[in-house]
């Protein structure tokens, strides 16, 4: 079925978009998966480009177009090219609304302009070692000392950790508050106790920088909280609808791309003396595989229009948990059956689909795990 969800200038934008992949990422991406980080110059050729700060207004040096079916553009791109290394989606999406609703107009004017042009690269520190996704078990800490805060704790799994310029640190500032006891505090590059551990080696998404973050007496000034002291986690869940549905985005591309790659695949590839497209069975596969991304891209698409319905209150956090649910799911089958599809070859680092198998599977974990999003799904309909 025809795609009803971009205009012409959205068609536009993923020409640029490509002839930005081909010209300043692919060239570079296989040293960047063995460097396990990209170049600070690649963020910068993004900034140029007019791929960073979409939504952020012109003031501040962003794109001023708040329309989020471009991220969606961007981030199917990305995924067709096989390249998660360079995480703009998580700048552009989960941290630039952070940014661009809760700063102060000071802030905005100290941060905004770097966001945009890729010169200040941007982290968010959620996750601890013993903490994973409830925030109600978090320990790191700030404590009042008047004109600043005094900051102690680490984190883990930060993605841009080593790259980051910027870190929006989720801290205890209220010990008594529990998870509303909590509060966004933005820590700068240099700052004195601010300490970056290993770039974690992960089984996929290798140019993605991944660190250990660790924070002793760290000093952050006032002017460096973000939205409303002890509201972290009312801001933490305004953006999560949109997080999950930007991971459901990249989880359906990346299973029709998979699916584009094995179906010209098995049409080349002989055994026994035939094509592999002339085994029943492989059809089959394939027939179930093009219905299964055909449903969910239905479905994903109509989760866009939602959310960037004109005045409209945005996509809810059920959808969005069950498009994420579905998408990644949906993209780890996949993976898995066009590796399979594959035979030898798609064990092979070098084939795509191999590269995907890896790079696909955080997917259903970050974000929210797969049983996380059932658990909402489940608790709105049976509370």
């Amino acid at each position: 079925m025809k795609r009803q969800l971009y205009t012409a200038d959205h068609e536009a934008f993923r020409e640029t978009v490509r002839t930005f992949l081909a010209k300043e990422v692919l060239p570079h991406y296989a040293r960047w998966e063995k460097d396990g980080i990209v170049s600070r110059e690649v963020w910068r050729a993004a900034g140029r480009q007019g791929l960073l700060g979409l939504a952020v207004d012109e003031e501040h040096g962003g794109g001023g177009n708040p329309d989020f079916r471009y991220s969606v553009v961007l981030a199917e791109e990305f995924t067709r090219a096989g390249t998660p290394g360079l995480a703009i989606g998580l700048h552009n999406d989960i941290i630039g609304p952070y940014l661009t609703s809760l700063a102060t107009e000071e802030q905005k004017r100290r941060w905004l302009p770097g966001f945009c042009s890729g010169e200040l690269v941007t982290a968010i520190a959620m996750t601890e070692p013993g903490a994973g996704s409830d925030l109600q078990a978090i320990r790191t800490s700030a404590e009042d000392h008047g004109d600043h805060w005094i900051l102690n704790g680490s984190k883990t799994f930060i993605s841009n950790g080593i790259l980051a310029d910027l870190v929006v640190v989720v801290a205890k500032t209220t010990p008594e508050g529990g998870a509303h006891g909590l509060s966004l505090l933005v820590v700068e590059r240099g700052a004195a106790g601010f300490e970056r551990g290993r770039n974690l080696d992960k089984i996929g998404q290798k140019s993605q920088d991944t660190a250990e973050l660790f924070f002793t007496d760290v000093r952050v000034p006032k002017e460096n909280l973000l939205g409303e002291l002890n509201g972290a986690f009312l801001h933490l869940m305004t953006n999560l609808a949109q997080e999950r549905l930007a991971i459901a985005v990249a989880a359906i591309a990346g299973a029709e791309h998979l699916l584009e790659l094995t179906t010209t695949y098995v049409k080349e590839r002989e055994a026994f003396g035939r094509p592999l497209a002339k085994l029943q069975h492989v059809r089959f596969e394939i027939a179930e595989m093009a219905t299964e991304c055909a449903v969910t891209r239905t479905f994903v698409d109509r989760c866009v229009e939602e959310h960037t319905a004109p005045g409209g209150p945005g996509l809810d956090a059920v959808h969005a948990s069950m498009a994420k649910w579905w998408a990644t799911e949906l993209q780890k089958r996949v993976a898995d059956r066009c590796l399979q599809l594959h035979g030898g070859y798609g064990y092979m680092s070098e084939f795509p689909v191999a590269r995907a198998f890896t790079d696909g599977r955080i997917q259903t974990i970050y974000g929210g795990t797969t049983e996380i999003m059932k658990e909402i799904i489940g608790r709105s309909l049976l509370a």
